[in-house]
């Protein structure tokens, strides 16, 4: 059986690595080694943060829909609670932008939520 020399592959394996590398500070963007172990750590990141950004999106929705409640008399947990009251199915993404882009109509839906808590 004759040997057979892996070099065509290797390069290429190494030249996918680099090229993921490329624009990373010093070595680590030259260096196969070092690149290598940089572009593993930055797709961990990237494979968590996939995930954060989903909870830090959601973090921010809920404190713009908090800080324009409490404008209008209420409180986050309370505005929810009279949504749900009310049947009002709207996202916290849809309930932040009319929060910051309609301030008139967040107040009819912050009406609404104090008419449902008042009859309960």
């Amino acid at each position: 059986m004759p040997r057979v020399k892996g070099g065509v592959v290797s390069r290429r394996r190494r030249k996918r690595v680099l090229k993921l590398a490329k624009g990373y500070f010093g070595s680590k963007s030259t260096l196969y080694r070092t690149a290598n172990q940089q572009v593993m750590k930055s797709l961990m990141y990237a494979y968590r943060d996939r995930k954060q950004r989903k909870r830090e999106f959601r973090k921010l929705w809920i404190t713009r829909i908090n800080a324009a409640a409490r404008l209008n008399g209420l409180s986050y947990s309370r505005l929810m609670n009279g949504l749900k009251l009310q049947n009002i199915e709207i996202n916290r993404k849809m309930l932040s932008e009319i929060a910051i882009h309609d301030a008139e109509g967040f107040a009819k839906i912050c009406e609404s939520a104090k008419k449902a808590l008042s009859n309960k």
